[in-house]
């Protein structure tokens, strides 16, 4: 993948089953890294949970999203305030790359690279299981990651509730049926 984003910073089917979006975070790279595996980090733009960094080992992930901004939004029918999900990290290159297997939905690898004084993260998360599936985690992605570029520069998030909505009308007009 090329240090280009797609227009708008939209994730893009890169094969059949597989998403992957990118972000630019500041640097350095250990600081980014936190932000992937450091649950009070983590929290504050996708999910908590205490995560042991070895291969194999399981951890829990736990997604507040009404958290995520202050006043909290409301979420659309159908999407709860709490979610959890059991994983597993699979592969593990710190602080360049981390895989864990993605519930029921197949595999998350985060991948970082340092552009400058930024870092690049790739997202690339594989098995997604259909379209219906696709038109969360696109979105849902699309969004955390854009919670996470603003908290890692202190700036306020736009409203993950609120921007939910718009961001899988987009996918959906994006991504083939």
């Amino acid at each position: 993948m090329s240090d280009v984003m797609a227009e708008g910073d939209y994730g893009v089917l890169t094969e059949p089953n597989t998403l992957t979006i990118q972000r630019f975070l500041p640097g350095p790279m250990a600081r980014a890294w936190a932000y992937l595996t450091e649950s009070d980090l983590r929290r504050q733009w996708l999910a908590a949970g205490e995560m042991e960094l070895r291969v194999g080992a399981p951890f829990t992930l736990t997604w507040r999203n009404n958290e995520l901004n202050d006043p909290p939004g409301t979420p659309p029918p159908g999407y709860s305030n709490e979610h959890s999900m059991e994983s597993r990290i699979t592969e593990l290159d710190p602080p360049n790359r981390i895989t864990f297997k993605w519930f029921t939905s197949g595999t998350v690898t985060f991948e970082l690279a340092p552009r400058g004084e930024r870092v690049l993260l790739t997202v690339i998360h594989r098995g997604i299981p259909g379209r219906d599936m696709l038109l969360k985690v696109g979105p849902g992605w699309h969004n955390h990651l854009d919670i996470l570029v603003a908290r890692a520069s202190g700036a306020t998030p736009k409203p993950f509730w609120d921007e939910f909505p718009r961001l899988r009308n987009e996918y959906e007009r994006r991504m083939p049926a």
